[in-house]
């Protein structure tokens, strides 16, 4: 459990849905507000392919979590979570479609001073990027994987995730 207060905080969801595999880290960040309470000072972001334009809403963050597909080599379906120090070497392997993007956003962060405390990438092996907005079985499998990721990952900085409970009819 991390000590420092987390007064902000992004959960951000990366992906182009319409490639199949691709749009994972969009579809987890959807199931996960679909199904769990979300703490107050945790923003949740559909960055879809989008970069400089969520400059602002990355400014300053004491954690940044980001859900994304990933190219580490792993089997199709593997879930990877790298963390602060492990963040900047996976933006230079260019392993993930949207890297350009938010390396360039969070070089600008760097530079600017506004960079997040901490930062956090879970990311998904593609099994398959072809067009489609149906995922993969294996990606579609490793789901539940990827949001406990996502969920542990918040958890570690004091930000609990609870099932949302299904009110009586």
């Amino acid at each position: 459990m991390s000590s420092i207060e987390i007064r902000r905080a992004v959960l951000l969801g990366v992906g182009n849905i319409l490639l199949t595999d691709e749009g994972v880290g969009v579809r987890l960040v959807e199931q996960l507000q679909a199904g769990y309470e979300i703490p107050e000072v945790l923003t949740v972001l559909d960055g879809g392919t989008a970069a400089m334009e969520l400059l602002e809403d990355l400014e300053n963050l004491d954690l940044l979590v980001i859900a994304d597909c990933v190219r580490v080599g792993q089997p199709p379906a593997s879930v990877v979570v790298l963390k602060d120090d492990e963040v900047p070497a996976f933006f230079r392997a260019r392993i993930s479609p949207h890297q350009v993007g938010l390396s360039d956003v969070l070089a600008t962060l760097e530079i600017t001073e506004r960079a997040p405390r901490h930062v956090v990438v879970v990311g998904v092996q593609p099994f398959d990027i072809s067009t489609s907005m149906e995922q993969s079985a294996p990606v579609r499998a490793a789901m539940p994987q990827g949001l406990q990721a996502i969920r542990d990952a918040l958890a570690e900085y004091g930000l609990q995730t609870p099932p949302k409970v299904a009110e009586a009819a």
